[in-house]
């Protein structure tokens, strides 16, 4: 079904709004870039793995640390803050793995580097990206299709 987006336009367009108040967010643009690729990698969505990692080079990322995102517990390359959202990331992605959602200490790690606000829009943007990734698997996209 290549052609969901156009056929559900209004769902796509409710997608895209979230994607554009992220955008109007003070969450850095590669730090969106790397969790919306480390949800994407965990779902195993070619589509947005592809698409986000074009436009985290865009965003300056390099090689290394693209190469890395899926290990980012075990390399050097990155911060404290990047850790506790990849750490939030991995948690919403996987909530169905848990027992009562988020644990407490990865809300709390992320809420020492966040405020409210940010905090709020790393949840959108991680929900967002997971809805992105089951309509892209379940719809069969192929990755290099959005870039």
């Amino acid at each position: 079904m290549p052609n969901v987006y156009k056929l559900a336009r209004g769902g796509y367009l409710g997608l895209k709004a979230v994607e554009d108040s992220l955008a109007d967010s003070r969450l850095p643009r590669n730090l969106l870039e790397l969790l919306r690729i480390r949800a994407s990698q965990i779902n195993g969505c070619s589509v947005c793995t592809d698409l986000h990692s074009h436009r985290a080079r865009k965003e300056g990322e390099s090689d290394e640390r693209l190469w890395s995102v899926a290990a980012w517990r075990d390399t050097p390359f990155f911060s404290d803050t990047e850790r506790a959202a990849l750490a939030l990331t991995e948690e919403m992605t996987r909530v169905a793995d848990g027992s009562g959602g988020v644990p407490d200490d990865v809300w709390r790690q992320a809420a020492e580097h966040f405020a409210e606000e940010d905090l709020a829009a790393l949840v959108m943007a991680i929900a967002s990206v997971n809805a992105w990734n089951r309509i892209n698997i379940a719809t069969r996209l192929v990755a290099g299709n959005f870039r």
